[in-house]
């Protein structure tokens, strides 16, 4: 920082701004945060909860952008902890470090262009697209009411963006009235451009010395040669465990027949009637050799399948080179130039992704889904975007992961290797890097107990034994309740609930399903005597701490599906060490932020109840062990519904 602002009194006064208390972690990391900047080293730092780890990089953060010229970016996984940053964290270090800088530092929000109202498409609606009917809706029907509802928004929003509208709009009204960044007229064309929200977020955004955004937008920035953020030479990944599999989906392909469909609608007014044709032609195809195709991963394409793809790249191909057309000036001209740039965007999308699939190599994964739900779908994704990652993530810029879990069987290295930074470029030496544990506040010994129910039979593929049942409802009746319920899937969760409901019928039990999550969750706080029970949105990001969750149980292992076709492909590819490398690491992650949910404050007491025999019994249990926090461990259930009963009686 060239002690412009000493960081000490720069994170005291931040502190005190958020009338918190000095913390021995928090300090330290800090301190980490800002000698890795200085030093332009990559930081992985575990801070655990209650460590204050937002103020940690914050401070540090706006020290070094105000004493240079690029903004730091903060990333994160969750719109939460989005919202916790500029709604709270923010807003009071910017007051507290005023005075030291001398000048009000700045700070945005950063989204992708499709998270904004637009409003070329607000007031003058699609002009020639399948979408057409959504601004006519009936007025009854659910997708009506989110239309008008958008529409009322409209008329007092500062923002434009989707994530003030509470409770979510249907994806499908939302569509109708955003554009993607394909789709967007751009500021030179668009009447509405000095108005445009997503425009006033990105001017904001340079002018800011933190600019906040989510784990997709900067994997997209990163990795797609499109610059979508303000240059930095900083980034702060926040839920920095998630990062992998974030940036994994937002270079994943996803095509399917209903695509190549809608872009051929669209695409049918600009177009000579033989290519429209033929792209429909191409899209029937494309369904037939999709049903046809067996679920799971392809290696090579052949028959129908790759004849369909070839049709989608080379029609999607000449319709994109028909449809080319000169930008109009008036009104009716730019009507019409949205309406051919819209349907060129949905053309490009699946031309593109055709092509990838058929260019698809070694080092790329493409498997077809069957559901019963969703029709059968194509993907593309890379076999490891670590190599991505250090090259164009890492490059170039100093980037600070944190979280509570970052540290797998005690060992920072697992995420490192993911994330590409244990090895370098062919003739390169790996990127600089350094891990650091900060601790956390929490007594982990003395304020909980982790329990493994060693004498259950291992979990089989018949939904919950009644070993494991009797297990559950003697634990939840110990409780009397105040449990929250962690499931490997929904169908386990929900037989679950269903049982319990049938023996313990005075308590209340909700199950993820029966109301939206966030509105479940605010139930099961306010109720001590209550149960949640659900599956993977609730292993991360629940923070109800006190006397309503004393109980968390895990019902096993949660281990990716042996069926997952890119997990199987990183297994294979990870050779005799793919096992713990891929899913060992993955269900240890899971397994830290699911027993990361029982202790949220110096005060809490409680039990995490794993009833998966395996994590007392299995070879790889040790290394799942070292993963969790340090909690006073037992595999007795007498001695854990005793202490259950007396924390029930203290409560």
């Amino acid at each position: 920082m060239d002690g412009v602002v000493d960081l000490a009194s720069a994170l005291d006064a931040a502190v005190h701004a958020v009338g918190g208390q000095s913390r021995v972690g928090q300090q330290r990391m800090a301190e980490a945060v800002a000698a890795a900047i200085d030093a332009h080293e990559h930081l992985l730092v575990q801070a655990g909860t209650g460590t204050g780890k937002s103020l940690a990089y914050l401070v540090p953060a706006v020290l070094h952008s105000a004493a240079g010229e690029h903004p730091v970016i903060v990333a994160t996984a969750t719109i939460a902890l989005q919202r916790q940053l500029v709604e709270r964290d923010l807003p009071r270090v910017v007051d507290a470090l005023e005075p030291l800088l001398e000048r009000r530092p700045k700070f945005a929000i950063l989204k992708g262009r499709h998270h904004y109202l637009c409003l070329h498409r607000l007031n003058e609606g699609p002009a020639e697209d399948d979408d057409a009917m959504l601004f006519a809706p009936a007025p009854t029907t659910p997708l009506g009411r989110d239309v008008r509802r958008i529409r009322a928004w409209a008329d007092s929003t500062e923002t434009g963006d989707r994530d003030e509208l509470v409770p979510a709009p249907m994806e499908r009204a939302w569509r109708s009235l955003s554009a993607t960044s394909h789709e967007c007229l751009g500021a030179a064309r668009c009447r509405y451009a000095a108005e445009c929200f997503s425009e006033a977020a990105r001017e904001q955004a340079r002018r800011a010395d933190v600019v906040v955004t989510n784990h997709a937008m900067l994997a997209i920035d990163a990795m797609s040669g499109i610059p979508l953020l303000p240059e930095h030479d900083v980034v702060v990944v926040d839920e920095g465990h998630e990062l992998v599999d974030r940036a994994t989906g937002a270079v994943t392909d996803e095509l399917t027949a209903g695509l190549v469909e809608r872009a051929a609608r669209r695409i049918r007014r600009h177009v000579e009637a033989t290519t429209h044709e033929n792209l429909l032609a191409a899209a029937a195809a494309l369904e037939e050799g999709l049903r046809e195709a067996e679920p799971g991963r392809l290696v090579g394409l052949r028959g129908l399948l790759f004849d369909a793809l070839v049709a989608v790249r080379d029609v999607g191909h000449a319709a994109l080179a028909e449809s080319s057309g000169k930008s109009g000036k008036d009104a009716g001209e730019e009507d019409a130039d949205a309406g051919r740039v819209r349907a060129r965007a949905a053309v490009e999308e699946v031309h593109e992704i055709a092509g990838r699939v058929l260019e698809a190599g070694a080092h790329d994964v493409v498997w077809v889904t069957h559901s019963e739900r969703r029709p059968p779908a194509l993907y593309r994704a890379p076999l490891s975007i670590a190599d991505l990652l250090r090259e164009q993530l890492f490059k170039g810029v100093t980037v600070i992961l944190t979280s509570a879990t970052l540290e797998l069987g005690g060992s920072f290295d697992p995420v490192a290797d993911a994330l590409g930074l244990t090895r370098g470029a062919p003739g390169e030496a790996p990127p600089a890097w350094a891990g650091l544990d900060v601790g956390s506040p929490f007594d982990y010994p003395r304020q909980g107990i982790l329990y493994v129910a060693r004498q259950l039979p291992p979990p089989g593929r018949d939904g919950p034994s009644e070993a494991f049942l009797d297990e559950l409802a003697g634990l939840v009746e110990a409780a009397g309740g105040r449990t929250l319920g962690l499931f490997s899937s929904l169908r386990a969760a929900e037989q679950a609930a269903e049982e319990l409901r049938a023996r313990l019928p005075e308590l209340t039990l909700w199950c993820q399903g029966d109301d939206a999550t966030a509105e479940l969750v605010r139930r099961f706080a306010a109720d001590p005597a209550s149960c949640l029970f659900g599956t993977l949105s609730l292993w991360q990001g629940v923070d109800v701490p006190g006397h309503a969750c004393q109980l968390v149980v895990i019902d096993r292992i949660p281990f990716p599906r042996p069926d997952d076709p890119l997990v199987r492909a990183r297994q294979d590819a990870a050779g005799a060490a793919g096992f713990m490398a891929v899913s060992a690491a993955h269900a240890a992650l899971l397994l830290a932020q699911g027993s990361g949910r029982l202790i949220r404050s110096a005060q809490d007491r409680g039990v995490v109840a794993v009833l998966d025999s395996r994590l007392a019994t299995a070879r790889y249990a040790g290394f799942l062990l070292r993963s969790l926090p340090p909690f006073w461990r037992t595999d007795d259930p007498a001695v854990v519904r005793r202490s259950l009963r007396a924390l029930r009686g203290s409560s």
